[in-house]
């Protein structure tokens, strides 16, 4: 059974709506597995009167007569489950029924009714402002299907548009909770495992068991039994019509490819050709645009590099869907034998780069410097190439001074010395070219394998080097 961890923020949000005076509408959407159901029966686990449905794919009849008897029962009204009504009948009925206190109602899947009948959104919010906004109810719609549930509720042409009074994105599990799920875990297992389930609930919980991360890919991941196996086809097959379009892109960026230009060229294509299926997953929450964190306006940056913003997807495109063929002949072993030659270098290191984000942005707020950084990111360009560059920006004054923080992230066995700061100090000067009045203030050095004496020495008579070992 998962473990409810973290979304207080979400909790006090549906509490907020819960205890207004008035009927409330929210909407709460977000990718698959990723904890939206197990939210909302959080919150309905000390409340009286709520009726909670599933919406199933396909027939509207079907699923029409399922909520009828449960509302049926609901309301205590034996004849509406089997009265031929409509669906504005059912939720008229739900809205006259007298409880003590609000009522809750929360339809599931939401995006299911208005597959199976385009015209539900409309009969939907004629039911809301006609009895339900009236009277005292509180109304959840979820949804897993995020472009159905941006057309069906969220975006401008939609019916429900600026009905809602309350909005949820569920978001991955962030990296500062893991640990609640792995208590046991050393921090360099829990890296392993989090590179490759990320902060998605149901990854997490099937990964549990394993006796290490390698265990896990091989009778998780490469099982063909196991779910995952083919999860990143399911998930995308329920989003877009033509998968077989997106999956070369996704390859692409797992192997490297991250300026378009440079991805249309692995692809044959046409730099134009990708704009709208990138589009697509970066609204999906797969993908995203990073730029130099020295790009004072990032939209405009022509530095934008792309990356998988997924970690399951970003393991499975590199290390299964590229060995599909062996794995469907059985060949399981050699599989296995790739992925742990290159898993570390080629995957961990990079998610361990966010982990370190992570980590700075809790340093920023246990006040580790005298001022307080309000961006984070990496830097690159034609010649340098940085981990950590954090900015204090001051947006109200134009010739601001800015502080910077540069940092490095290292994810081996090896102690790392005085060279490794020495080298970023040689890099610095691309970063100051990029930032009006900025100055070095901090350097900060992430390793998991610790630091030499020399290094440590050097930090203990300058209050500006950070070493952090983990």
């Amino acid at each position: 059974m998962t473990r409810f961890i973290n979304r207080v923020s979400e909790l006090e949000h549906l509490e907020s709506e819960y205890a207004s005076d008035s009927s409330t509408f929210t909407v709460i959407y977000g990718r698959r597995r990723v904890g939206k159901t197990a939210l909302i029966s959080e919150f309905l686990k000390d409340k009286d009167n709520a009726i909670y449905f599933l919406a199933a794919e396909g027939s509207e009849y079907i699923n029409k007569d399922i909520y009828k008897k449960q509302v049926s029962k609901f309301i205590d009204n034996p004849h509406l489950a089997t009265a031929d009504v409509e669906w504005f009948d059912i939720f008229e009925s739900l809205a006259k029924f007298k409880t003590d206190t609000k009522k809750i109602i929360v339809i599931d899947e939401f995006q299911y009714l208005g597959m199976a009948n385009p015209a539900f959104p409309s009969l939907f919010n004629r039911a809301w402002e006609l009895v339900l906004a009236k009277s005292d109810v509180m109304v959840i719609i979820c949804g897993s299907l995020i472009n159905m549930m941006m057309s069906q509720a969220l975006s401008y042409s939609s019916p429900l548009y600026g009905r809602r009074t309350g909005q949820i994105k569920m978001k991955q599990v962030d990296w500062r909770f893991y640990k609640e799920f792995f208590p046991n875990l050393s921090f360099e297992d829990m890296v392993l495992y989090y590179s490759v389930t990320g902060g998605v609930p149901k990854y997490i919980e099937t990964f549990k068991d394993s006796k290490n991360v390698y265990d896990a890919i091989e009778n998780k991941v490469l099982n063909k039994d196991s779910y995952l196996y083919e999860e990143p086809y399911f998930l995308l097959s329920k989003e877009v019509s033509d998968v077989g379009s997106y999956f070369p892109i996704i390859r692409a960026i797992a192997f490297g490819n991250r300026k378009i230009s440079d991805i249309a060229s692995a692809l044959g294509k046409k730099v134009t050709d990708l704009t709208t299926y990138l589009k697509v997953l970066i609204d999906l929450d797969l993908i995203e645009r990073e730029v130099p964190a020295t790009e004072d306006y990032p939209e405009r940056s022509k530095k934008g590099l792309y990356r998988l913003k997924d970690y399951y997807f970003s393991f499975w495109f590199r290390f299964v869907y590229t060995n599909f063929a062996r794995l469907e002949k059985g060949e399981k072993d050699y599989v296995m034998e790739q992925i742990k030659k290159s898993f570390i270098v080629n995957h961990v290191a990079y998610i361990y780069e966010d982990v370190c984000h992570e980590k700075m942005w809790e340093l920023n707020n246990s006040d580790t410097w005298d001022f307080h950084f309000n961006k984070i990111g990496r830097y690159w360009d034609s010649n340098t190439e940085i981990d950590i560059v954090a900015i204090s920006v001051d947006y109200s004054a134009a010739n601001a001074p800015r502080k910077i923080i540069l940092g490095e992230c290292k994810f081996s066995k090896n102690k790392k010395g005085a060279g490794i700061l020495n080298d970023l100090k040689e890099r610095e000067q691309a970063v100051l070219k990029e930032v009006p009045n900025g100055k070095i203030v901090s350097y900060v050095i992430f390793s998991k394998g610790g630091f030499t004496d020399e290094l440590i020495q050097l930090a203990k008579q300058d209050k500006n080097i950070i070493l952090v070992c983990q």
